[in-house]
């Protein structure tokens, strides 16, 4: 365990609404990418048409995707945002709950909004920021690595 308390606020908050049609992991994508966004928490409410979702196998490092073929409501929707290559990558689980009062849950790995989602994003100080472990291609915060608890 590492555990470091961190101080430093940047007050910066992205508020994106995306649009019915939209995926939005790629509308929120380009958001995080024009206002230059590359660590932050992410939460968001809304519905989608249709998604995918992904379970992380360990055993061959990459997602099992899990259709959703209708209409679901965005129960939860958490994560983050990591920077890869300079640039910056939405990671976020979703709960998204079916017309029968059942969920689907996992990585979000796309989703059609229907009517709206409403993504709210605070950027977090430098020290949280994500970077990809090789050994697993996951992006995990690597700012306390280098700190020891105080």
């Amino acid at each position: 365990m590492r555990a470091r308390e961190v101080r430093h606020q940047t007050g910066r908050v992205l508020v994106v609404i995306c649009d019915k049609g939209e995926e939005a992991v790629a509308t929120v994508g380009a958001a995080l990418r024009e206002q230059g966004i590359r660590a932050a928490r992410v939460t968001a409410v809304g519905g989608f048409a249709d998604a995918e979702v992904g379970w992380f196998d360990r055993e061959t490092c990459d997602y099992r995707s899990i259709p959703v073929t209708e209409q679901v409501e965005v129960l939860s929707l958490l994560g983050d945002v990591a920077e890869r290559d300079g640039e910056p990558v939405l990671h976020v689980h979703a709960v998204l709950g079916r017309s029968d009062g059942g969920t689907a849950g996992g990585h979000l790995l796309r989703g059609r909004v229907w009517p709206t989602l409403e993504v709210i994003i605070s950027e977090v100080a430098p020290e949280l920021a994500k970077r990809v472990d090789p050994e697993t291609g996951l992006a995990l915060i690597s700012g306390t690595a280098h700190h020891p608890p105080r």
